[in-house]
């Protein structure tokens, strides 16, 4: 006798996603950053449609690899795709992704004069660089605590 597997609910899709971290951020998951687009569970498949953060992130294949991997163990065909139908903006962060990010060190997506150490919380901070460790960060220092410290770029 052969038992299909039940297909899931789009919560319980939602909440695997949730357990994706970022491979470049992975304080926060792709859900936190805002990344999942679209969730459909029907027709004994799940689609998942996600929106790139940078169009050349050299991450998004590995992001789109987790995601399929990790949705193939409920056990139904999964189809995941990033789409440009919406383009993704440092807004779609969750506020429990930043305040992840914000305790990891890595300040918010704010306009340069609203920029806060996120060790010290002083606004006397200056770019030290507009290019970080990856597209989407800049490098910082903060003349109060003397902590440098990366942001993400507002978009």
């Amino acid at each position: 006798m052969v038992i299909e597997a039940a297909a899931p609910t789009e919560a319980q899709v939602r909440a695997a996603l949730a357990e994706i971290p970022d491979p470049e951020l992975p304080v926060v998951s792709v859900v936190d950053l805002g990344m999942v687009e679209r969730v459909v569970v029907e027709g004994g498949k799940i689609e998942v449609d996600l929106l790139p953060t940078f169009i050349g992130c050299p991450a998004l294949e590995l992001i789109q690899s987790s995601v399929g991997e990790r949705l193939a163990g409920f056990g139904v065909p999964v189809e995941v795709a990033f789409t440009r139908r919406v383009p993704w903006t440092s807004d779609r962060i969750s506020a429990v992704g930043l305040d992840r990010l914000r305790r990891a060190g890595i300040a918010p997506p704010v306009d340069l004069a609203q920029m806060r150490c996120p060790w010290c919380d002083s606004t006397r901070v200056v770019m030290d660089g507009a290019f970080g460790p990856t597209q989407c960060r800049s490098l910082y220092y903060c003349r109060d605590c003397r902590q440098p410290f990366e942001a993400l770029k507002r978009l």
